[in-house]
């Protein structure tokens, strides 16, 4: 067997049917990042052959070097009508996503399309710096020549600063029941979720959804999914009262997994705050709903049970030291048609919930200038007019509708444009990312779950990749995306300049990467991979002159 190998950058997505762009194979990081790059294989001959090589790999860091195989999932639905050139492909196809660890180290080749491999350098903090060489050996299975592609690691004297920004994309806690036919809460679904939280927390995401009560979201009015709610209730002849058991578990296992926010579930129902979220209590002993969509939203009983629920979830939380960690939701992407319904609902609350943050996705500046939002949280394609009003604290989010002009993570995008909202986010001093998909395995509105290996666009609902960063592996495992390692290396490099700003400036900082390019904004940037990997060598290199 011939094999035709080629070192590919991290940010490339390697098709079945193109041959992808070769890099030079040097790459490069500070002591507690991880540094990725892939290689592309296909077999030269005849039609339709096929056959198998054995990888492995010869380095002094050898030990600390994973390799994953990247999957082809089918891609239906790659963007909106009305998008932007910037795709790799609008049409329907295989597309590479999925990063799978193998069972062992033998790989098929095919003479009719590329397959590829991601590799990640993470070495512990003990690990000098310097350049390794990673020598990648394809060793076919029949005997023929073996095949070694050697890339340089180098590993810089430095390590990042802690993490800044919050970070979260909003888990759904019913795919994990669906995916792996499992009941709400159960010893097995704890397991699992343990699994895909330390996932969640490694790859940047520091800030988790919480199901006080099932999040109001992604529903299809008049509708319920599964219910997930943390606190007991019972209902009782005078009140209520609440039980906090698994809560304080859910706290200490997200903690120990390296979670440092914990955001509420919403208070009321998403586009309009018109309604209570699906809340279920104990009444003379028998489990029932209590709230939900036939409640109004500021209706004397639901507002006198958010008096009892809100001033013990909030005793519960300055009981367990977390109240610098928690944020709530009023409701989900509230519009000007809806802010006398969205009003009420924070006047109902906002007494018992001084000195929390309340975040809230909105991309109506005049929202915000009435008062009704306190920490607005606009998409990354209405975001200017925010920014020219200088508010601190900044967040922003994108999800479907942001498909022309700006970053998102798309399946059909190119590595660098998820890649380059670091950059942006650090210009431009934003606090917090949100986005509504980590784990959302559902149809539109939660009518039915669906196979994301099949479905990753929500049953047609919304671009393929919206919904989900990992995809449900086997023994409750999540399997990673390309998509996802893309976002967390705009994380690091957001990380990396804010290290470089502590040491030259912002103002330099920011200097330094437009320099010869125009002024970076959210829907003006670069386009090529070239700058992103070339700017990145520019901060490691300014940081490493001034740490001198």
């Amino acid at each position: 067997m011939i094999l035709k190998s080629i070192l590919v950058s991290s940010l490339e997505k390697v098709f079945p049917d193109e041959e992808p762009r070769a890099f030079d194979g040097r790459v490069e990081g500070l002591k507690n990042e991880i540094a990725s790059f892939q290689i592309a294989w296909k077999m030269e001959g005849e039609p339709n052959g096929r056959d198998y090589f054995n990888l492995h790999i010869e380095s002094p860091v050898s030990a600390f070097v994973r390799v994953r195989r990247v999957r082809f999932v089918p891609v239906l639905f790659p963007t909106m009508p009305g998008a932007d050139d910037n795709y790799l492909r609008k049409t329907p196809g295989l597309y590479p996503d999925p990063i799978t660890d193998e069972m062992d180290a033998r790989y098929p080749a095919f003479s009719d399309h590329y397959e590829s491999a991601w590799l990640d350098v993470e070495c512990p903090e003990e690990i000098p710096a310097g350049e390794y060489p990673i020598s990648i050996i394809l060793e076919p299975l029949d005997g023929s020549e073996k095949t070694t592609l050697t890339a340089h690691y180098t590993r810089f004297d430095a390590s990042l600063p802690e993490q800044t920004l919050i970070h979260t994309k909003w888990f759904h806690y019913d795919g994990l029941c669906d995916r792996y036919e499992t009941e709400m809460f159960s010893d097995k679904w704890w397991e699992i979720l343990e699994n895909y939280i330390t996932v969640f927390a490694k790859r940047t995401m520091n800030c988790l959804l919480t199901p006080i009560h099932t999040p109001p979201l992604d529903t299809a009015v008049g509708g319920e999914r599964r219910t997930c709610q943390l606190i007991d209730i019972t209902k009782t002849e005078s009140g209520y009262e609440f039980g906090f058991e698994k809560f304080e578990k859910f706290i200490r296992l997200a903690t120990e997994c390296g979670v440092k926010y914990f955001e509420m579930a919403h208070l009321f129902t998403q586009w309009g705050a018109a309604h209570a979220p699906k809340i279920v209590a104990k009444v003379n002993g028998e489990e029932k709903k209590i709230f939900g969509w036939e409640t109004e939203a500021t209706g004397e009983d639901y507002k006198a049970f958010l008096k009892e629920y809100l001033t013990a979830l909030v005793r519960k939380i300055d009981e367990m030291g977390i109240r610098e960690k928690c944020i709530f939701h009023i409701s989900d992407e509230p519009n000007r048609d809806v802010l006398d319904n969205y009003m009420n609902a924070r006047l109902a609350v906002k007494d018992y919930l001084k000195g929390f943050p309340i975040v809230d996705a909105l991309s109506d500046l005049e929202l915000f200038k009435s008062g009704a939002v306190e920490k607005p949280v606009p998409s990354n394609n209405h975001i200017k007019p925010f920014l020219n009003e200088n508010i601190p604290d900044l967040w922003t989010y994108y999800c479907i509708g942001q498909f022309k002009d700006v970053a998102n993570t798309f399946i059909a995008m190119p590595g660098q444009r998820t890649r380059i909202l670091g950059l942006q986010m650090f210009k431009y001093d934003i606090k917090g990312f949100l986005q509504w998909g980590f784990n959302f395995y559902n149809s539109q509105f939660s009518t039915h779950p669906v196979n994301p290996f099949l479905s990753n666009d929500g049953d047609g609902f919304s671009p393929a990749g919206d919904c989900f960063q990992v995809y449900p592996g086997d023994k409750g495992m999540p399997i990673e995306s390309v998509r996802m390692m893309h976002m967390q290396e705009a994380v690091d490099d957001m990380r990396a300049l804010e290290m470089l700003s502590s040491l030259i400036g912002k103002e330099e900082a920011v200097r330094l990467i437009e320099e010869n390019i125009e002024p970076i904004e959210f829907d003006v940037y670069p386009k090529s991979a070239s700058y992103l990997l070339e700017t990145r060598k520019k901060i490691n290199r300014a940081i490493m002159n001034n740490l001198k």
